[in-house]
């Protein structure tokens, strides 16, 4: 430990150095004995050693990546199983048949570059914001200390560090000031590791106590956490329910599709004897439409939007599904202290107790105040209070403050509650002070917690300073330690932390505050925000540690204090045993736990870099309120993708259902590409697009697949009997030359119709943009019946009055059981 003297401006002066000690004996550890430190200087590198190891490439040169390359975003849209299967489709039709039986082809690729587009520019979104966001570590060069990207960091560099500060690459501490790291993201050990010179470091741990300084042994991908992962530290994938979904679905529709489209292909080709390159054209007409191409494409899309109008709210998303995560959350976990209340804290009474002189306290306070060089929020507001350096002499203190001197300090540490130091006063004397949670420091019963406890339910924060009488890193340093005075502290109410625990009430999502505090504070802190149940306190301290029983309290309680690091996570764990989706919200080291193991983790811009580097959401302006956009960024992306696959999956049941009764009824099949091309850009592709981006603020359901399933099923069962019902009657009906095109216009015409009745079902609830859309859709078919040029491209005439009203009938029909079959589903399983 290195002792420091304050000089008359207040600034530490070092002296003589010793060992820093766990407990009593700790020096004579044979499993960590004292090593000397590696040989550095420390002042750090020189500008020319630098320069030397980046010539040599000794630099930590692993990407610093939100998102995937431009090379990859590229392979992803295009490299697709079922573009590959369009693709060689595609080629075919061209050879064979008319252009206009190949313009899938060209929607095909057209959808392909808007993904690619949009997914670039999500990504431009997500680099920007990534290096606002980027952690910058301070390293010292030529004694200057300074921060820079993690990308400059070379071979041999001394990293300063301090609490919540990320190890960025693999070192060998070179000084230790109570340096204590977490590397349970590593090793999985929950607890603490104190760290003495020699001792190594590996990247992805980070500091929860003291500080120190590292020097960099590995760099670049030689570094333990670039083995682990090149992906800006994150530990953690979320699980996407959409995606997953999404590929479920076409993993069957690909089983349905290849026997169904073999089968079409001996029934085109070889049963019947009809011209072969109209056989081709109708097969590829038949096994087209089978693939909901532009699914997968609107999803990724939805995200990438999404992404993008995150951004512009300084709101960053490490992972794309997280933006769905949120939107299927149930209960948010927050953190008060940087989440309801904003960073700083200001005293607005110093208590003496039994007797203390108040002038006293004052000069302990603000020596108090020099003897943590990376102070906390609440020990800054005592510096701030108390600067060193306009103290007066007094008499009962034996001189001024500022020439006492900091012979030991211990950091805060939320496991502990407490911080401490260790003085020499002016006058020789030696002192040693603690500085905590007075219900931790106190006694149970003390007369002095009931005065505390008052203040408490104001939401005031209090703070005992305390007299202790071993030494300061003695085993049960606080027992028996003398209460001299009470900090009161009061902390600032983010303004708009009231209004997002009002929109999470609206939306049936349970929030729990859990934080170190004391719990009567934490909860008079939330009763001021307006947070429903905040009555309901629990101090951690009597929680159960059954999972099951602590579960059971978590969901009757809302405001939990005195939690520690480890309880954060096992309360985390708790609540999603009960089923549900948890959000965790924090920006302090002792969130990291729980925010990794969180089904969403949100981290606060101002936070450490250790809950920046797990947190799949970071809020970069701090800003607690921009979580409801989120909440609704995702609920539009569920929503709408709901909707639109069941467009999709519609068409590919009645694809699937209209080839297998080609086969059965050994008939020409009725469309040619064309006709599917019109039919699916008109129902369905540019429909889906605006359905895709347009709001939407219900609630997200769990079971994406089962829910799209029952209403494609059934819409495509009816669309392709109506269908194949008017083919056939047409096929009475017409005869000669020419008929099979009148008889292919009719079941066109049904299909259209009854698929049109699909999306005017799944556009509700209307809106005038709705009901315009719908309208456009249909009066862009009819323009294509009425023009002539535009009949002979897309072969589409309907011949006479009696079949096209006959079709239109069966059209009707179709649409009047879509309607009783969609209420019943939805009385039955609920939309």
């Amino acid at each position: 430990m290195t002792q420091r003297a304050l000089d008359s401006s207040g600034e530490q002066t070092p002296g003589p150095s010793r060992p820093t000690m766990i407990d009593a004996g700790a020096e004579l550890d044979p499993v960590h004995p004292m090593e000397p430190p590696p040989a550095r200087r420390p002042d750090g590198l020189s500008t020319a050693e630098v320069a030397e190891r980046v010539a040599r490439g000794e630099v930590n040169d692993v990407p610093v990546r939100s998102s995937r390359s431009v090379t990859e975003i590229v392979r992803a849209n295009v490299f697709t199983r079922f573009n590959l299967i369009i693709g060689v489709l595609w080629v075919i039709m061209l050879f064979v048949a008319p252009i206009q039986d190949s313009l899938f082809g060209f929607v095909i690729v057209a959808n392909t570059g808007i993904g690619i587009i949009q997914e670039w520019r999500a990504k431009k979104t997500l680099d920007s914001l990534a290096v606002i966001g980027e952690a910058k570590p301070t390293v010292r060069r030529e004694g200057v200390a300074a921060e820079i990207s993690t990308s400059e960091i070379v071979l041999g560099d001394l990293v300063e560090l301090g609490p919540g500060d990320k190890v960025v690459v693999d070192g060998t501490v070179s000084e230790a000031d109570s340096l204590e790291i977490d590397e349970s993201l590593l090793t999985g050990e929950a607890d603490p590791v104190i760290k003495r010179a020699g001792d190594p470091v590996m990247s992805g741990s980070f500091v929860v106590a003291g500080g120190g300084a590292f020097t960099a042994t590995k760099v670049g991908r030689e570094a333990y956490a670039a083995q682990l992962a090149e992906e800006a530290s994150r530990f953690t994938l979320v699980h996407s329910e959409l995606r997953s979904g999404i590929s479920t679905i076409l993993k069957y529709v690909t089983w349905m599709m290849v026997p169904t489209a073999i089968g079409l292909i001996i029934s085109q080709l070889v049963v019947k004897d009809n011209n072969f390159k109209e056989s081709v054209a109708r097969t590829v007409g038949g096994i087209v439409p089978m693939i909901p191409e532009g699914l997968v494409l609107l999803t990724s899309v939805a995200f990438a939007i999404g992404v993008v109008r995150l951004g512009r709210k300084q709101c960053l998303v490490q992972e794309l599904p997280a933006i769905e995560g949120l939107a299927r959350v149930d209960v948010v976990c927050l953190d008060k202290t940087g989440t309801l209340t904003e960073g700083g804290m200001d005293v607005t009474e110093v208590r003496p107790l039994n007797g203390s002189d108040e002038a006293y306290v004052t000069r302990v306070l603000r020596a108090f105040g020099s003897s943590d060089p990376r102070p906390n929020a609440s020990l800054q507001a005592i510096i701030d209070a108390y600067p060193a350096g306009d103290g007066d002499a007094h008499p009962a203190t034996g001189g001024d403050a500022e020439s006492w001197t900091v012979t030991d300090a211990m950091p805060f540490s939320s496991a502990r509650k407490y911080s401490g130091a260790a003085f020499t006063e002016a006058d020789g004397t030696d002192s040693v002070w603690l500085l905590g949670a007075p219900d931790v420091l106190l006694s149970e019963g003390d007369a002095t917690l009931t005065e505390i406890e008052q203040l408490n339910e104001q939401g005031l924060r209090v703070l005992l300073l305390a007299r202790a009488e071993g030494e300061l890193d003695a085993p049960g340093a606080a027992a028996g330690a003398a209460p001299t005075a009470l900090v009161v502290l009061e902390q600032r109410l983010r303004p708009d932390a009231g209004d997002t625990l009002a929109y999470f009430a609206d939306q049936n999502v349970a929030t729990k505050v859990i934080s170190g505090d004391n719990a009567v504070s934490v909860g008079a802190v939330a009763g001021k925000l307006g947070l429903a149940g905040a009555e309901n306190t629990l101090d951690a301290r009597r929680l159960p540690t059954d999972p099951d029983e602590m579960a059971t309290a978590m969901e009757e309680n809302a405001v939990f204090g005195r939690v520690t690091p480890q309880q954060k996570r096992d309360m985390v764990a708790a609540l999603q045993s009960r089923g549900h989706t948890v959000a965790m919200t924090g920006d302090g080291v002792n969130d990291v736990l729980a925010l990794k193991d969180a089904d969403i983790g949100v981290s606060m811009g101002s936070g450490s870099e250790a809950t920046r580097a797990v947190a799949q959401i970071v809020l970069l302006n701090n800003s607690f309120a921009t979580l409801p956009s989120v909440v609704a960024e995702g609920r539009r992306v569920i929503g709408n993708i709901t909707r639109v696959a069941t467009l999709f999956l519609t068409k590919t049941v009645y694809s699937v259902l209209l080839a297998i009764l080609v086969v059965c009824f050994q008939v020409e099949y009725p469309f040619l590409p064309r006709h599917l091309t019109l039919l699916s850009t008109l129902t369905i592709g540019v429909p889906a697009f605006f359905l895709a981006l347009a709001p939407n603020k219900e609630r997200a359901q769990p079971h994406f697949v089962r829910r799209v399933m029952r209403y494609a099923i059934p819409s495509g069962v009816i669309a392709a009997a109506a269908t194949f019902a008017t083919y056939l009657v047409a096929r009475h009906h017409y005869s000669g030359e020419g008929a099979l095109e009148a008889e292919t216009s009719a079941a066109t015409l049904t299909l259209f119709l009854v698929s049109m009745w699909v999306l005017a079902i799944i556009a509700r609830p209307y809106t005038w943009w709705r009901v315009g859309l719908v309208a456009a859709m249909g009066l862009g078919f009819l323009i294509v019946l009425v023009v002539p040029w535009l009949q002979d491209f897309f072969a589409l005439k309907l011949v006479g009055t009696t079949m096209p009203w006959t079709a239109v009938g069966i059209a009707v029909a179709a649409a009047v059981l879509l309607e009783f079959t969609w209420r019943w589903v939805g009385r039955r399983f609920g939309m």
